[in-house]
């Protein structure tokens, strides 16, 4: 990019662009906060295009890729963002004591995991979550998959499925997840978090499982990304995560209330197992307790 910020070089490019592209133009200049939270079927789907549409209109502007030009368009919200307290408040007039900055600030990331949870709850699908929860109960083995920020998220299901059952497995390795995938049967799962839903990893495991008829379970919160069109089930999330919020607390708190739901849900198709097995696993645990 040169020295000019992404809608200054939209506003500058307009009338060399298509007329799909100028949908897409105006849809971004209308809406420059929400833009960079949409995956690029979704920013399609609102400017009636193309997926291919949006990634010409990025080249046009000089940028990457998709991704790439979300990381523009919040570097340029947060310049003028920055620009607008810096006029409003020149001398830093009228800071608030520092308790009060204290319980602003928390009470800021307690309404923003509070929002995606709330979220999280409108978009879950009741239906698509008891099929998932009746195919890890009746699966041979389920192995918990993620890269990045989501891998802790993967982790953190194994542990948590792992006190009711010992076929739930952890890999975090790309190249080992593949190989176990590769051996896998049809009688197996894989439970995949992803929350863009569009990484090469989750690519490179959904073109291997597929051909073998295994089932894929994504947790993310675009269903219309390309991992979510070739998962078997998607359980979405809520909270809005933009490109410089890579791995947020509030889009992991969206993730782990799906994973409760689909704990809880697991649990009750076989309560009296469930609680046989807990009461072992607690019994185990506490010699490690002084």
């Amino acid at each position: 990019m040169t020295t000019q910020d992404i809608f200054e070089t939209i506003s500058s490019q307009y009338f060399q662009l298509t007329n799909s592209e100028k949908k897409v133009a105006d849809y971004v200049l209308s809406h420059r906060i929400d833009a960079q939270y949409m995956s690029i079927s979704e920013l399609a789907e609102e400017c009636e295009v193309a997926d291919a549409t949006i990634s010409r209109f990025c080249r046009r502007l000089g940028v990457g890729g998709y991704n790439a030009f979300k990381l523009e368009l919040a570097k340029a919200s947060m310049a003028a963002r920055t620009s607008n307290t810096a006029v409003a408040s020149p001398s830093m007039v009228s800071l608030p004591e520092d308790n009060t900055a204290f319980d602003i600030m928390c009470r800021r990331r307690f309404q923003e995991n509070v929002s995606a949870l709330e979220q999280t709850m409108k978009l879950i699908n009741g239906e698509q979550l008891r099929q998932a929860a009746e195919l890890l109960h009746s699966a041979r083995r389920v192995i918990c998959m993620g890269q990045g920020s989501s891998m802790v998220l993967a982790e953190e299901a194994w542990t948590l499925f792992s006190t009711i059952s010992s076929k739930f497995v952890f890999i975090s390795d790309s190249h080992f997840q593949l190989n176990s995938i590769a051996l896998m049967s049809k009688e197996d799962v894989v439970l995949f978090f992803s929350y863009s839903g569009s990484t090469r990893e989750l690519q490179d495991v959904l073109a291997v499982s597929r051909p073998m008829g295994i089932k894929v379970i994504l947790v993310s919160r675009f269903p219309k990304s390309p991992g979510g069109q070739l998962a078997d089930l998607v359980l979405q999330c809520g909270s809005n995560e933009g490109p410089l919020q890579v791995g947020s607390v509030s889009a992991r708190m969206a993730q782990l209330f799906v994973l409760d739901l689909l704990f809880t849900e697991v649990c009750d198709l076989d309560p009296e197992g469930v609680i046989e097995s807990q009461e072992r696993v607690a019994e185990a645990a506490s010699l490690k307790h002084l």
